[in-house]
């Protein structure tokens, strides 16, 4: 190999390396739609297609990944050293599991779709909050009780699975506040 090829294939590994980091002022609203404009856009576009407002999506997407676009859940190990595989199949900025994917995808005819793409996991958050606020009377405004029903599914939502699970209660509540920290940020510089 050249040593121009190796040249450009390190800056092309290096290049990749922060695609998918997060904006570096996560407690800022306003911070990250100046950062990332596309994530603004993004939102704006399924607030428009679905409902659901910016700053619900936007605390959604701090909670589940922390605005990494190739987020994964954790490896689990048994006895502390063997790997077990991951937590669960959940991936991208929604950390979405396969299966709901493969539903979004075929219920919005975006079969290309992909977890890592803001446009795409923002569309997806507005899909399923729409979907809890017609089939479980969730409103779209109400980060906790839509995170809720995010995490557990409609299903479990509805079957208030949640009740017994206070660390969830406790995520969910931290959702909401994140929620109401970004709306009057968002108000504040203009933006929602």
């Amino acid at each position: 190999m050249s040593r121009l090829s190796r040249a450009a294939l390190l800056l092309l590994v290096v290049a990749s390396c922060g695609r998918y980091r997060p904006p570096s002022n996560l407690d800022n609203a306003c911070a990250i739609a100046n950062e990332r404009p596309a994530y603004l856009r993004a939102m704006r576009a399924s607030q428009s297609r679905w409902g659901v407002p910016i700053n619900v999506q936007m605390a959604t997407i701090h909670q589940e990944s922390h605005f990494v676009g190739n987020a994964r859940t954790p490896y689990r190990f048994a006895l502390g050293i063997i790997p077990m595989g991951r937590a669960s199949s959940a991936y991208g900025y929604a950390q979405v599991l396969d299966s709901t994917w493969d539903e979004y995808r075929r219920e919005t005819g975006h079969p290309g779709a992909s977890r890592r793409d803001i446009w795409a996991a923002t569309d997806f958050m507005g899909w399923y909050m729409d979907r809890a606020s017609r089939t479980a009377g969730i409103p779209k405004s109400d980060a906790r009780d839509q995170y809720l029903a995010y995490h557990e599914g409609l299903g479990g939502y509805r079957n208030r699975s949640y009740e017994s699970k206070g660390w969830l209660i406790a995520v969910a509540g931290r959702v909401q506040a994140r929620s109401d920290l970004y709306g009057r940020q968002l108000r504040s510089c203009g933006l929602n």
